[in-house]
């Protein structure tokens, strides 16, 4: 949506940037009537939410693997709700930390499904509450069990953000990349289909993919578009 970012309270008079808030109410007295006085309004998807993965990771050798996973998928849920990748304007790129959350989410979710847990798969999602560190595990040592969860989790992420990546392209128009959004979209739903179940390189080229695309849109480097059909011939 586009809105303006700085904010007037019309009870106190206190001024903020919404933009870093994601609030409406005044921070200072908490009135809900605001004002925006920016002269325009920029497009803005993204939010002000946080994750912080800490106290599950404290509680490693104090809780059982299902309890923490079933914490951890809760704060990734919360986290990636309606997170968005335009900021005031400008196009974010598709971040690692909102990435491992999105796996996060799915593969604590199953894990909290099954009754029985491999090493493999224990060591796993123990490696992805890392994910607001930005961490989340090579490609090759995802197991063979959670590589599905893995290319759900990515095609919902690269989803969203071509989401963003059309709006802000109603904002600056650019036919150079349509086809590449649209063979995007095409490998996208393939994956879906499969609920996901692809191998992790392939999973990791389509992501790569959709840096690329965002890349070439808010910087313009013309390489990067070269970049990601390459990426997308590859996919098939």
């Amino acid at each position: 949506m586009k809105i303006r970012g700085r904010r007037e309270c019309k009870a106190c008079g206190a001024q903020w940037s919404y933009y870093e808030t994601g609030a409406i109410s005044c921070p200072d007295c908490g009135s809900a009537h605001s004002v925006g006085t920016d002269e325009e309004r920029a497009l803005h998807t993204a939010t002000a939410a946080t994750l912080d993965l800490t106290p599950i990771r404290t509680d490693i050798d104090a809780e059982p693997l299902e309890r923490l996973a079933e914490r951890a998928s809760d704060r990734a849920r919360e986290f990636t709700r309606g997170y968005g990748f335009v900021d005031a304007g400008r196009l974010r790129p598709l971040d690692e930390t909102y990435l491992a959350a999105m796996e996060l989410k799915h593969a604590a979710a199953e894990i909290g499904r099954r009754i029985d847990v491999s090493d493999d798969e224990a060591w796993y999602v123990t490696e992805l509450l890392r994910a607001d560190k930005g961490a989340r595990p090579a490609p090759d040592s995802v197991p063979k069990s959670m590589r599905a969860m893995r290319g759900l989790a990515y095609a919902n992420a690269v989803r969203e953000y071509r989401a963003d990546l059309r709006a802000y392209l109603e904002e600056h128009p650019d036919r150079a990349v349509t086809g590449a959004l649209e063979r995007l979209s095409t490998h996208l739903k393939r994956v879906r289909a499969l609920d996901g179940d692809v191998p992790p390189r392939e999973s990791e080229t389509l992501v790569s993919a959709a840096r690329s695309l965002g890349r070439y849109l808010a910087d313009g480097e013309e390489g990067e578009l070269a970049v990601a059909e390459e990426r997308l011939d590859s996919l098939g």
